[in-house]
């Protein structure tokens, strides 16, 4: 267990505290305010996600032969999901941290407990042993249906009749904004697949909160789209997608897709053209964009830049020839920002404002009294937090690329634990993932919060 750090300390919340006994004076440090919001999160969190994470793992189907087994596989899992928490990227690095962990956690977690009363940690080897065997693909599906029931807890379906619209407009003729999934594909550059080639994962993630709810495999010399609808059938097997909004890069943009999102699923599409479909990319390019009017505009400033988006709608025209499409829009993205340059004829810097804008065309399935302006240049603008918030993370805070974990399912294992982390953060309301692992590594309590872990007088502070 990483030794205990000397900020003071705030008594881990239980399931059933009340946020507000969980204080902190005016002199004691901020730190500590936070780490106390953490807990209340994290406490409130655990009766909406029903079983803690222990229990999501014991439904995992164990590869080993129950002779001569133990450690239970969900106690394994689970105590390498509370190192990566404290911040251990490597799989060594996960393994030595578990074999380090307190009595406390150990019980918690369902460990072996000798005939003296002791609770004996995993071996290192043992864990590697078992990761090598475990089924990553059912890993996947299983924590991505838990986080997936704890989304809805906190985000629920609007209620409505059987087979009808969850989001359908109001009286008031007001389009509603729909959940949303995002689907993008990475490299996992760090493994090697079967075929000598650096392997592929498609996930989805939530447009509210960015968590991954499904991941697949990429197949060798495949990519993708045809990976795609089957992830789809597997997150629609945990949940009805009747009316959420499906967001994808325009490597999916293709009818096939869009007629299985919309006639299978009952869901709804937003798709971006590009080169890849050069028909579909003429006919929306060659539409009166000039003289359409500016449905909507926002403005952010931030980082040194200030950038300006516009959406313009159309009806979509009829020679489109695009499954089930309604609408049409055109994105434009302006972005200006100050740079320094130095004059060549003398040493001074000189001040420029720097601009550049793109442009992006694409189609939905939702009519304008599904979808207005301001919901397409949302859903258009939530797809790629999947991108920042999720695979830029697992690069950058976890080093994923430099990944020494290469071959068999661990290097997938590592990547669904990865997710799991990132997810468990967020869905107790913290969005910097970094910074929230550096306080669980000062503070180790928080596992048992965050995790939904019994807590004791021992592992309370």
């Amino acid at each position: 267990m990483p030794t205990q750090s000397v900020i003071p300390t705030v008594p881990a919340a239980r399931p059933g505290d009340a946020e507000g006994e969980c204080t902190r004076g005016q002199d004691e440090p901020s730190a500590v305010g936070a780490v106390c919001g953490l807990v209340a999160a994290a406490a409130r969190l655990a009766p909406a996600g029903g079983a803690g994470l222990v229990e999501c793992f014991a439904g995992l189907p164990d590869p080993r032969d129950p002779r001569g087994v133990r450690h239970s596989l969900a106690s394994i899992v689970g105590l390498c999901t509370a190192a990566a928490l404290s911040g251990q990227v490597e799989l060594v690095d996960v393994t030595a941290w578990v074999a380090a962990a307190p009595q406390d956690l150990l019980a918690a977690m369902g460990a072996r407990r000798t005939g003296a009363g002791r609770y004996v940690a995993p071996h290192p080897d043992t864990i590697e042993r078992v990761l090598e065997k475990v089924d990553a693909q059912a890993l996947a599906d299983q924590t991505g249906r838990y986080l997936l029931a704890r989304y809805l807890s906190a985000h629920p379906v609007p209620v409505c009749a059987p087979g009808a619209d969850p989001w359908a407009a109001g009286p008031d003729g007001v389009p509603k904004l729909r959940h949303g999934l995002a689907a993008d594909g990475k490299a996992m550059r760090g493994a090697v697949g079967d075929d000598g080639q650096i392997p592929f994962q498609i996930s989805v993630a939530t447009h509210v909160d960015t968590v991954v709810v499904g991941e697949r495999a990429i197949g060798p010399k495949s990519n993708e789209v045809p990976a795609y609808q089957p992830l789809l059938r597997q997150v629609a097997a945990t949940t009805d997608l009747t009316g959420w909004v499906l967001t994808q890069d325009a490597g999916h943009t293709n009818r096939p897709t869009a007629a299985f999102i919309v006639d299978e699923l009952h869901a709804h599409y937003v798709m971006i053209a590009k080169g890849n479909t050069p028909k579909t990319y003429a006919t929306l390019n060659a539409l009166p964009w000039e003289t359409t009017p500016i449905a909507h505009t926002t403005t952010d400033t931030g980082h040194g830049r200030r950038e300006r988006r516009t959406i313009r709608v159309l009806d979509a025209p009829e020679d489109l020839d695009w499954p089930h499409a309604q609408q049409v829009f055109l994105i434009e993205r302006t972005v200006e920002r100050t740079i320094y340059k130095r004059d060549k004829k003398s040493k001074k810097l000189k001040k420029t404002r720097v601009k550049h804008c793109v442009a992006a065309l694409g189609m939905t399935s939702m009519n304008p009294a599904q979808a207005g302006p301001e919901h397409l240049m949302t859903y258009v603008r939530n797809h790629w937090a999947i991108e920042n918030k999720i695979h830029w993370v697992r690069d950058v805070t976890f080093r994923e690329d430099a990944s020494r974990v290469r071959t068999g399912s661990r290097p997938r294992f590592m990547t669904t634990l990865r997710h799991l982390v990132i997810a468990i953060i967020r869905q107790a309301g913290y969005t910097r993932i970094a910074a929230t692992i550096r306080k669980i590594k000062n503070h180790p309590h928080l596992i048992y919060a965050l995790m939904g872990l019994p807590t004791t007088s021992q592992n309370a502070t």
